[in-house]
């Protein structure tokens, strides 16, 4: 049969091709190079790292046509000696690691020993070096497949420089899907924006096309920080964000965090270091979210540079190739860690401490008709007679009235003087005008009184007439009995009823207008994916968001002074009372200076 020759040729050729062989070395490099080398970025963070394991505190970073011509990086390091600059061109040649056991303890940023040899195999590169010990440099050039010359002598200081052209000349097909200069440089500008975040203490100079670009001088002292912070994140970051530093449990957490009222719609101003390594990883980026809640539009995503330290044996920085991501041997301890630090220091900004300086994009809009409701149920913690005296006396400032009232001082928020629109309350406080959105205030105080209300209190629950039956998998099945106090601390009863089946008997009450399969699914995924899960909290509080919001005074409904008054009060004492529920701020404050500015005053 014809037929026969023919398929005997095409196994033929199939049993050569499947015949094991060992690649040349050039392509091994390139391969690797595909995995480490993405974009010009690539390479300057793996520089960068390089420079920085080296014990680099100054760094200059050359860029021309968005590092496709030209990548080139000074270092004042402890540099490279000559017999090593051969071997560090070699794959899988390191000075960081020589033991499994230091690579589970390691503490360097680079360690794997790809770069260098990846670099070289998709470009031309020349490292110049002087190390510490010696008297002269070294220079070492290789050609995109192979060392064209060295090592030989060269004029440098102390510490490295590397020359990295032409990247991708000998991969066509990798450097087409490059994109344009701008954004090839935009790239790169971020990863230097993460380096000088992740290292303070470091002097930073990057130019593009011999254009200065970022010039970060050292930073040791806090106002030194917070200026380096500004320079990369913003002013207004800086003005609108908490500090925070806290320590438990082995884990050490510090760094800048925004308040609601600076969020942004994208991601693109989240900067976490872990062992001073920028990383990106689900359980953190979960934990953030988590302790966002209730002070966040949907839809909006904070800004923060937060710094994690952690023993190193209890995190795998060897994940990825890129070293992007990490894994954390005990992810459920850094989820609460990170989430319970975040919450509490977010739970602490009750209103009057930290000041809302600029005006909120949007006005509230009155209802068209007045609402009627019922008494506010707040306490009135000062007399009467003293709003009374406040309001009528306009001649003495409300600093030296308090000063006079017994010696009491100033609150925060002042005092009421009176209600704008039906909408806003006007204060006075030492500091000049305070105006507050009464409606996202008492709003903020309700719900914050009911979820205080509803944890305190056991959960009413309410037993299901007909139990529901679900098919989950066996893993899911697992979670339900280990995490079994998880569920009945919100009021469900699961049952265990097969290797894949679970029955709810019961649910809280709260919850009774809830698809009770569904969130019992969602937490279950939750628990899987991040080993934590907030999604019955976060069901429930959105109940007493709705309960808060329709219990809430509205627009045009008319308070006295006293009703004013214990308002501000209270915001004064109610956790994360700054911003409403959406995170819109409650009040803001206007300086004397900024109401003199406002009518040109001493101008």
């Amino acid at each position: 049969m014809p037929w026969i020759p023919w398929l005997c040729f095409v196994f033929s050729l199939q049993s050569l091709s499947m015949r094991i062989h060992k690649l040349p070395s050039q392509l091994i490099n390139q391969i690797a190079a595909g995995e480490v080398i993405e974009r010009p970025a690539s390479v300057v963070k793996e520089l960068l790292e390089n420079s920085l394991d080296a014990g680099a505190d100054n760094i200059v970073l050359d860029i021309e046509q968005g590092g496709i011509k030209l990548i080139k990086l000074f270092d004042n390091g402890h540099g490279i000696e000559k017999d090593d600059l051969r071997n560090a061109l070699d794959r899988h040649a390191t000075s960081k690691i020589a033991s499994l056991a230091d690579l589970e303890n390691v503490a360097t940023l680079g360690f794997r020993g790809e770069a260098l040899p990846s670099i070289a195999s998709v470009s031309e590169l020349s490292i110049t070096s002087r190390s510490n010990s010696a008297d002269k440099a070294w220079l070492i050039i290789c050609d995109g497949q192979s060392i064209a010359a060295g090592p030989q002598p060269a004029t440098h200081p102390g510490g490295t420089t590397v020359e990295v052209r032409q990247l991708f000349f000998n991969v066509p097909a990798r450097r087409k899907f490059l994109r344009t200069e701008k954004t090839e440089f935009q790239h790169i500008e971020q990863v230097v924006k993460r380096i000088a975040l992740s290292r303070p203490a470091v002097a930073i100079l990057l130019r593009h096309n011999r254009r200065p670009v970022l010039q970060l001088k050292p930073a040791v002292t806090q106002e030194a920080l917070e200026k380096r912070v500004a320079s990369i994140c913003g002013d207004e970051f800086i003005k609108q964000c908490l500090y925070l530093e806290h320590e438990a449990a082995g884990l050490k957490l510090h760094g800048w965090i925004s308040l609601p009222v600076f969020s942004r719609s994208q991601t693109d101003m989240q900067y976490f270091f872990v062992n001073q390594r920028m990383v990106r990883d689900k359980v953190l980026n979960h934990a953030v979210r988590q302790g966002y809640q209730d002070v966040l539009f949907h839809g909006r995503h904070p800004a923060f540079v937060l710094h994690l330290q952690i023993d190193p044996a209890l995190v795998d920085v060897n994940a990825h190739p890129a070293k992007h991501e990490v894994r954390f041997r005990e992810s459920r301890l850094v989820h609460d860690f990170l989430y319970r630090t975040l919450h509490k220091t977010l739970a602490d900004t009750q209103a009057g401490q930290i000041s809302t300086p600029s005006l909120p994009g949007a006005t509230p809009a009155a209802d068209s008709h007045p609402v009627h409701q019922s008494g506010l149920n707040l306490s009135v913690r000062e007399s009467g007679e003293l709003y009374g005296l406040l309001a009528t006396d306009n001649q003495t400032p409300l600093s030296e009235q308090a000063v006079t009232n017994n010696s009491d001082q100033v609150p925060p928020l002042g005092y009421a003087l009176a209600q704008l629109m039906g909408i806003y309350i006007l204060a006075e406080n030492a500091k000049g005008l305070v105006l507050v959105d009464m409606h996202a205030a008492h709003e903020r105080i309700s719900y914050e009184k009911l979820k205080q209300s509803y944890d305190q209190q056991s959960v009413q629950r309410q037993p299901l007439l007909l139990p529901i039956t679900m098919t989950v998998t066996e893993s899911e099945a697992d979670l339900v009995e280990t995490d079994s106090e998880l569920f009945q601390r919100y009021g469900f009863e699961l049952q265990r009823i097969g290797p894949q089946k679970l029955r709810i008997r019961q649910i809280p009450s709260l919850l009774r207008q809830a698809d009770a399969e569904q969130l019992v699914r969602d937490v279950l995924s939750d628990l899987i994916s991040h080993g934590h899960s907030g999604r019955l909290q976060d069901t429930g509080n959105e109940v007493l968001a709705t309960m808060a919001c329709h219990g809430s005074v509205r627009a045009n409904r008319k308070l006295s002074l006293p009703e004013m008054n214990a308002l501000l009060r209270d915001m004064e004492q109610t956790e994360r009372s700054s911003q409403c529920n959406h995170g819109r701020p409650t009040w803001i404050q206007l300086s004397l200076d900024q109401l003199d500015k406002l009518f040109k005053r001493g101008q």
